[in-house]
């Protein structure tokens, strides 16, 4: 049952500390000496965790609760409150130096919980690697234009072109909050505009050009992060499905030995069939050691479980590090390249076509065809379609 204002003030305490429980992991620690203390329990990437939600009667019953519902929403946001209670607290403790460290901590700690965790690990990773130990310690005020130059410069000779760009856009950013709270009067990193050479990606004019969608291919085959993204690029073109549904795909729903995946598609609330190349298999196989002891086929890589999948932008992520930027490829962009390539260039029947991107699509009286129509000639279509990408990266 829920706590109520009178039975914490009646509560006594015993010779061990007691924990009397409120719900949602909020529980009040009484100690021998009689201090009462709320606590938050949850559950983070797998572990158990908890935290202190304030002490009795400083902090109320009310105020306890609405306290655990806000721990609660970061959590449903992918964010750790301890974590975010250690940057705070870092923050803090800078504040009092004015440092570029201090001020980036606090612009940090602000601004992480609108992000996704791969996106707030890789910019705050970027600072703590490439930019605080050298000018960290510095007041933000002393920082001038030379000694940003000279650190992003580091970046640079290193053959981090592309990295030293984005470090310079993100102090941009921690210097313009400085500004916006009264801490400095300028911005020495606006003013590197033209200073580094610009950087060189790989571009692909479009994706439904053989040539083109060539190199994409070629591309995504080179990815050198982890094996469940690579195995993710190389999958999603033979498959052509949506980026949630791909990234969704769970272990029950494929039947390696029939070389089929069937699961629901929620655009449309029908049943799917994905028939799988021998290409797609072989992906699979690779894999399976790795995920298939999860939930999902491509679970996120801060869950070691399993139980999560993929981010919505470790894709996209990887695509843009390899120079494909979101106008010439995207998730989508794979369903595209095979809707035209499928029926202009290798002459399948635009209804097989339409059948596999799991499209609405009816029979001459109107009625929806079912998701088995025309599934021996899909099959062929599928095997034929990856056949194909591999003449086009063989450059045949």
């Amino acid at each position: 049952m829920s706590l109520t204002n009178t039975a914490i003030r009646n509560a006594k305490p015993g010779e061990k500390i007691r924990k009397i429980f409120d719900g949602r992991g909020l529980y009040l620690e009484i100690s021998p000496s009689g201090g009462k203390w709320w606590r938050l329990k949850y559950r983070f990437d797998g572990k158990d965790k908890r935290i202190s939600l304030g002490i009795y009667p400083d902090v109320s019953l009310k105020d306890a609760r609405e306290r655990r519902e806000e721990a609660r929403r970061q959590i449903a946001n992918n964010l750790d409150p301890s974590e975010l209670r250690k940057l705070e607290k870092a923050a803090r403790a800078e504040h009092v130096a004015n440092s570029f460290k201090a001020i980036t901590y606090e612009w940090f700690a602000k601004h992480r919980t609108r992000w996704s965790t791969g996106h707030a690990d890789r910019v705050i990773g970027r600072l703590e690697r490439d930019v605080l130990p050298w000018i960290g310690s510095k007041p933000i005020a002393d920082i001038t234009a030379p000694l940003m130059l000279e650190t992003v410069q580091r970046i640079e000779e290193r053959g981090a072109l592309e990295t030293a760009h984005r470090v310079l856009g993100i102090c941009t950013q921690v210097f313009r909050y400085a500004i916006a709270t009264g801490r400095v009067r300028y911005n020495p990193a606006g003013d590197l505009r033209g200073a580094l050479p610009p950087a060189k990606g790989t571009h692909f004019a479009s994706v439904t050009e053989p040539k083109q969608v060539a190199e994409v291919l070629r591309a995504l085959d080179g990815y050198e992060g982890t094996l469940t993204v690579r195995c993710a690029l190389r999958f999603a073109p033979l498959v052509f499905v949506r980026p949630g549904e791909l990234r969704h795909a769970q272990w029950t729903d494929i039947d390696l030995d029939n070389a089929e995946w069937r699961y629901l598609v929620t655009k449309t609330e029908t049943q799917h069939i994905v028939p799988l190349s021998r290409q797609a298999v072989e992906i699979l196989k690779e894999l399976k050691p790795l995920t298939g002891h999860g939930r999902y086929v491509f679970p996120s890589a801060r869950d070691h479980n399993g139980d999560r999948a993929m981010s919505d932008n470790a894709i996209l992520a990887a695509m843009r590090r390899m120079g494909i930027s979101k106008e010439e490829m995207s998730g989508h962009g794979f369903r595209a390249m095979a809707r035209t390539i499928l029926d202009e260039v290798l002459g399948f029947r635009p209804d097989f076509i339409e059948h596999q991107l799991a499209h609405r699509v009816r029979d001459p009286n109107g009625r929806a065809y079912n998701r088995t129509a025309h599934l021996a000639e899909r099959k062929k279509m599928m095997q034929a379609w990856a056949d194909y990408l591999d003449e086009l990266k063989a450059g045949i």
